[in-house]
């Protein structure tokens, strides 16, 4: 059968359901699923639980999904420079579960691997070990880390083959890994879709195995989220 879907609405087909749970590829506006985004705010589902780095900017990316309210809580590590993101969050609209970087992208990954939780050094002492429980190995003190399981995640690659094999280009590899492995099903966009054969075994970042859906979502824009310069040189 097939995973290859026609659109990102078709992909994401019986699958959406208010108050779910999603994790979500992406850093900043590198490696996001923004058709697959896009398709959800379509569909106006609500409540959502999103686990990802951030939320995107301003009206890009999961941003979207704040303006239009179906966001309920964000676990993520990074605020950034979504204004909407920190207007929610301080007038108590939006929900937020702050968790260290490394330790959100080793929450996915175990989630992936079926390891209910763990213990991490980083945060003890902090706001960030509240609640939880904390241990102590060889004179050490460490907090215990749930890790995530979702009801979708939704990724973005570079190039994948019909099976689902798939490739993440350089830094948009981010979270896409750990979190497509996370969830009870993984919808993939990416720029291109080759024959079963045409990639090289050892080059592939994602078995197709955990890619249930997938769509070729090109052409897309290259936004970039702070565009830097420096005055041109003297002749």
């Amino acid at each position: 059968m097939s995973k290859i879907y026609p659109s990102a609405e078709a992909a994401l087909e019986g699958l959406l359901f208010d108050g779910m749970t999603i994790c979500s590829g992406g850093f900043g506006l590198s490696g996001i699923p923004e058709r697959l985004i896009d398709a959800i705010v379509a569909a106006g589902t609500k409540g959502l639980v999103i686990a990802s780095n951030n939320c995107g900017i301003d009206g890009e990316g999961l941003g979207k999904l704040l303006r239009t309210r179906q966001i309920a809580k964000m676990i993520s590590s990074y605020v950034g420079e979504n204004k909407e993101f920190e207007r929610q969050y301080l007038s108590g609209e939006l929900e937020v579960e702050f968790s260290p970087q490394g330790t959100l992208a080793e929450r996915m990954r175990a989630g992936g691997a079926g390891i209910p939780g763990f213990y991490t050094k980083t945060g003890v002492g902090t706001l960030v070990a509240e609640g939880k429980e904390l241990k102590e190995f060889d004179g050490e003190t460490y907090v215990l880390e749930r890790g995530i399981r979702a009801d979708l995640s939704i990724i973005k690659g570079w190039k994948a083959d019909e099976a689902g094999n798939l490739i993440f280009r350089k830094t948009a590899r981010n979270f896409n890994q750990p979190a497509a492995t996370a969830a009870n099903i993984c919808v993939a966009e990416v720029e291109e879709i080759v024959p079963v054969g045409s990639l090289d075994p050892d080059s592939i970042h994602l078995p197709g195995i955990y890619v249930k859906r997938l769509i070729n979502g090109s052409p897309y824009d290259k936004r970039i989220e702070f565009r830097t310069t420096r005055p041109r040189a003297a002749a």
